[in-house]
């Protein structure tokens, strides 16, 4: 996984006011910890921070953040948005060692079409979105992909299904579903009833078997 360089500055001042005014200047406030070290307060420019959180590696980048001219290899830990205008208001970084394992949540992917569920008017759910994975930072995966092609109706993919690349390994329950293919209530609501069928063509017959007697009774009389 690529490391991208972002610088951070130190010295901001705390508090709810100084944040919107670093906010304002187009800066969003941070702090580092992690690794038995004290937090420190920062701040990082917002464009460069977009490009760090915008790569194929979402916030599970790996980031070599400039303080105080020293390097030191994190990660977002926790990123706060606006709830309304989803802005960033504050970050986390986890300061981390490229020799011990960190865990961190990797989204799972679901590729390919279930024509066998389609053809069905079923549909495939999808439940888990990410797996929380155990790995060394670099061998980090971008995401977890998993084909649903050949999914039936009743069939579901678990997390003992998923490929997880050498090195990557996951606590998370093997039997946890990560996607099951079932029928929609649309089209259970469609399949008619059984006996509906048996029913109807036995009303019909009853009908025609009345309406040849009462032929043969007109033509006695005739």
């Amino acid at each position: 996984m690529a490391e991208i360089t972002l610088k951070a500055d130190t010295g901001r001042t705390l508090g709810t006011r100084p944040s919107k005014r670093l906010r304002a200047e187009g800066k969003v406030p941070a702090v580092v910890y992690g690794r038995g070290n004290e937090p420190v307060s920062v701040s990082v420019d917002w464009k460069p921070l977009r490009e760090v959180l915008t790569t194929d590696a979402g916030l599970n980048a790996l980031i070599d953040l400039e303080v105080d001219g020293d390097t030191q290899l994190c990660i977002v830990k926790e990123l706060q948005r606006h709830p309304i205008r989803q802005t960033v208001l504050h970050i986390d970084f986890l300061a981390i060692s490229r020799d011990e394992e960190i865990t961190v949540d990797v989204p799972i992917i679901l590729t390919g079409e279930a024509e066998a569920v389609e053809r069905e008017d079923g549909m495939v759910d999808h439940l888990l979105f990410t797996l929380s994975v155990n790995a060394k930072p670099a061998d980090i995966p971008n995401e977890l992909t998993v084909d649903i092609s050949a999914l039936e109706i009743g069939d579901s993919i678990r997390v003992s299904d998923l490929a997880l690349p050498s090195g990557v390994t996951t606590d998370v329950d093997p039997e946890e579903a990560v996607a099951i293919a079932s029928i929609t209530r649309a089209a259970i609501e469609e399949e008619p009833e059984e006996g509906e069928e048996g029913e109807e063509g036995a009303e019909g017959a009853e009908g025609e078997s009345e309406g040849s007697g009462d032929g043969e009774s007109g033509g006695e009389e005739g």
